[in-house]
C-alpha cells in the first residue's frame, strides 16, 4: 500500500515479540463448568482464566473469521473441561495447544510461563550438537566449538543412536538441565560405536552466521534468522564483496523473523524497490509490501538461495520474492509452508500466545501457508552424503550459478 507518495511499511513481526492486553470476552463454557462457576478451586479458576484468555484471543483476532472451517465455540465447550482438570501448567498448555492445532495453521502456539519463541536466543543447558533426521537416522550436522560434545570428541557425520540406552525415535527435541549428565551412543563414519558420557552446561546458541569464499570467488553466506543483527551482517558482507561474481545464500536453517528486517534484506539484492507480497487482515483488507532500499548494497551479482524444510516464515517470503523477480535460483527442497503474520499476547500467569493475525499472499496471489516454495533445482539428500560431509545442495547451486538460464527455464 502506498500513502502520500511513500511506501507504507507494515511493522508486523513474524516471530518477534509483540505484547498486547485485552479484556476477555464471553466464552461458551460447557454445562458442567457453568454449573460449578461459583465453586471452583483456586487452581481450577486459574486454569480456566488462562484457557478463556487463549480461546478469546483466537476468537477475536485470528486472521480467518471462519476459523479455517473449525467450530470455534464448540472447541471451547469440548476442551474447557480438560483445561479445568489439568493438574499442572504442562497439562493445561497441552490442552490449549491441542485446541490450537485444530486450526491447522502455523504460528499458533501457547508457550508455558518462562518459555517463549525467544528461548532459542538465550543460553541454556546444551551439549552443543545439532541433528538432522535422514533415512530414519539422526545425523550430527554440527558440533558447537567449546561445548561438551566437542570436548568428548563428537564429529559431524556421526549417527546419534541412543541416549541413556533409549532409542531417540522420531523426536530429538531434548530438554536438559544444567549439570545433567547423559550417556549417548554414536556410530562414527566407520560405524564404530562410541559411548560418551557428557554433562550439559549453559551454552549460547551456535553461531547463526557464516561467510566463506568458494571456488571462483563465489561467496557463501548463511544466516539463520531475520533479525536486526543478521540484516546488518548480511548487508556488510554484500558490500564487502560487491564485486563477487555470485553469492550463495543459505536459508536451510532459517526459521524467519521480523518483516521489517525481511523488507530491508530483500532490498539488498535490487537496484530499486520491489514488491514482496501482501498481508490480509481479519476484515479482508490487504496491504502490499515492498522492499526498503535505504543503505542497500544493491548487490548485482548472480544469486543462488539454498532452501529446505527448515526454511520457514520470513525466509520463505525472501526466497519467493527473489524467485518471482527472477533474481535468484532456488536450490534444495520445498520450504516449510509456515507463512502467516503473527503476534504474541500475554496469558495470565506469565505464558504467551503466538497467534496468526494476518494471512500472507505471494506475488502470484497464492498462499504459501501449508504449501511452501518449490525450488528451481530439486536436490535429493542421501544419508551417505551427510555422513561424509558432502553438501549436494551447495554443489548443485554452484552448477546452477554457472548456467542460471537452464536452472530457471522451468519456472
Amino acid at each position: 500500500m502506498r500513502r502520500a507518495g511513500t511506501h507504507h511499511k507494515n511493522l508486523l513481526l513474524l516471530g518477534v515479540l509483540l505484547l498486547a492486553s485485552c479484556a476477555t470476552g464471553p466464552v461458551p463454557h460447557a454445562p458442567e463448568i457453568a454449573a460449578r462457576a461459583a465453586a471452583l478451586t483456586p487452581h481450577e479458576a486459574a486454569n480456566l482464566q488462562v484457557f478463556d484468555r487463549a480461546w478469546d484471543l483466537v476468537n477475536r483476532k485470528f486472521y480467518d473469521p471462519r476459523f479455517r472451517g473449525v467450530d470455534w465455540p464448540a472447541a471451547a465447550v469440548t476442551d474447557g473441561p480438560k483445561a479445568l482438570a489439568a493438574a499442572n501448567d504442562e497439562q493445561l498448555y497441552g490442552v490449549i495447544n491441542t485446541m490450537l492445532a485444530g486450526l491447522k495453521e502455523s504460528h499458533n502456539w501457547a508457550s508455558l510461563p518462562g518459555q517463549s519463541a525467544e528461548d532459542r536466543e538465550m543460553p541454556r543447558a546444551r551439549l552443543g550438537i545439532s541433528l538432522a533426521r535422514q533415512e530414519n537416522h539422526w545425523v550430527v550436522m554440527a558440533v558447537q566449538p567449546g561445548g561438551p560434545a566437542a570436548a568428548a570428541g563428537v564429529w559431524p557425520g556421526w549417527l546419534f543412536v541412543t541416549r541413556n540406552g533409549q532409542s531417540l525415535g522420531v523426536d530429538a527435541n531434548f530438554k536438559l538441565q544444567e549439570g545433567e549428565t547423559v550417556t549417548d551412543e554414536f556410530l562414527d563414519r566407520q560405524d564404530r560405536t562410541h559411548l560418551l558420557t557428557m554433562t550439559a552446561r549453559l551454552l549460547p546458541p551456535a553461531e547463526p552466521r557464516e561467510a566463506r569464499e568458494l571456488d571462483g570467488g563465489v561467496w557463501y553466506l548463511r544466516f539463520d534468522r531475520f533479525d536486526w543483527d543478521s540484516r546488518r551482517w548480511l548487508s556488510d558482507q554484500l558490500k564487502a564483496h560487491r564485486t563477487a561474481p555470485a553469492v550463495v545464500v543459505d536459508l536451510r536453517q532459517n526459521f524467519g523473523g521480523g518483516s521489517l528486517s525481511l523488507g530491508i534484506t530483500i532490498g539488498e539484492f535490487f537496484p530499486h524497490s520491489v514488491d514482496w507480497g501482501r498481508f490480509i487482515g481479519r476484515n479482508g483488507r490487504s496491504h502490499e509490501e515492498d522492499s526498503w532500499q535505504w543503505g542497500s548494497a544493491r548487490y548485482a551479482g548472480r544469486v543462488a538461495v539454498l532452501v529446505g524444510r527448515g526454511t520457514a516464515s520470513s525466509a520463505e517470503i525472501f526466497a519467493h520474492a527473489l524467485q518471482f523477480h527472477r533474481r535468484a535460483v532456488l536450490v534444495g527442497r520445498p520450504t516449510a509452508g509456515a507463512v502467516v503474520g503473527s503476534r504474541f499476547y500475554r496469558l495470565p500467569g506469565g505464558g504467551k500466545l503466538q497467534l496468526g493475525v494476518y494471512d500472507y499472499q505471494g506475488l502470484d496471489r497464492r498462499r504459501l501457508e501449508g504449501v511452501g516454495v518449490k525450488p528451481d533445482v530439486v536436490v535429493s539428500l542421501k544419508l551417505d552424503d551427510l555422513r561424509d560431509g558432502v553438501d549436494p545442495d551447495l554443489a548443485a547451486a554452484l552448477v546452477a550459478l554457472q548456467n542460471p538460464i537452464a536452472a530457471t527455464k522451468n519456472r
